[in-house]
């Protein structure tokens, strides 16, 4: 059993949701069959993906001098793997000017995650907009469902939801640390939403609703259900990587940001 955090400081919990991302992104490389290094230097997993997201530094433990040779390895891995990828810099990472050097080595700073956490216990259900119905995905039509619905728009759309389906399905839907949620308006699915139970909190990820059902608190409702669910299984803290859109949406429910996790992104040119 998974230890569960309880240190509600703001240092722990910036700690918490830079751990949490890190460990879903290894875990899901792990299961595409990526390239893993994990050291006291660098945390990455590399290959396992066409998705430059999940092809990923989540860790680095770097001095000035060591830093430049590190983004070198990465792109060497990267390369040899023939993917996209990315360094995710959260608070943790060191040296402070990383987000410079990657830049001058040809990544692109595609906007920040914001890192946002809650305490379970504070927590308030909502009532659900008529016609939705939540369930977990269980079987295999299920996981269909949820892809084809996070395909509608979801980061790159089919490809990446596709890849996210081929994951979950190698992983097993009955998972310890993986639950996913399907929304369904009036029977049609238009909702989509992930909890992974890593770094001892509750993580959400994979929080979509179709342009066309939105602004009905859809949204809203697929991160509760993962909400309730987890403090149910007894975790004390949730957290989450909120776009710019999402954000208002979070803070409704009860996060607050404690960090910026920034997303440098490179490709072949």
């Amino acid at each position: 059993m998974a230890v569960v955090r309880d240190d509600f400081s703001a240092t722990a919990l910036a700690d918490a949701i830079e751990e949490n991302g890190a460990e879903f992104l290894m875990t899901m490389g792990r299961a595409g069959g990526g390239e893993e290094r994990d050291d006291d230097k660098l945390r990455w997993t590399i290959g396992g993906s066409p998705i430059d997201y999940h092809n990923a530094v989540v860790a680095a433990n770097l001095d000035a001098a060591g830093a430049d040779a590190a983004i070198a390895a990465s792109l060497a891995a990267m390369r040899a793997h023939r993917v996209p990828g990315s360094w995710h810099l959260g608070p943790g990472m060191s040296p402070v000017d990383l987000g410079g050097r990657l830049v001058d080595r040809g990544f692109i700073h595609a906007g920040d995650d914001i890192g946002m956490a809650v305490e379970l216990h504070e927590l308030r259900p909502l009532q659900l907009p008529a016609g939705l119905a939540i369930s977990r995905v269980r079987t295999p039509d299920d996981l269909a469902a949820w892809v084809a619905t996070l395909g509608k728009g979801f980061g790159e759309s089919p490809k990446e939801a596709e890849w996210v389906g081929e994951i979950f399905a190698t992983l097993g839907l009955e998972h310890a640390s993986w639950r996913h949620y399907l929304g369904r308006l009036d029977g049609e699915p238009v909702a989509t939403a992930t909890l992974f139970l890593g770094a001892g909190v509750a993580g959400i990820y994979f929080v979509f609703t179709v342009p066309e059902a939105r602004n009905r608190g859809i949204g809203a409702a697929l991160t509760m259900a993962p909400l309730l669910e987890a403090r149910a299984l007894g975790y004390r803290i949730s957290v989450l990587g909120a776009s710019m859109m999402g954000e208002s949406v979070y803070r409704r429910l009860g996060f607050r940001e404690y960090c910026r996790i920034g997303l440098f992104e490179w490709r072949e040119a």
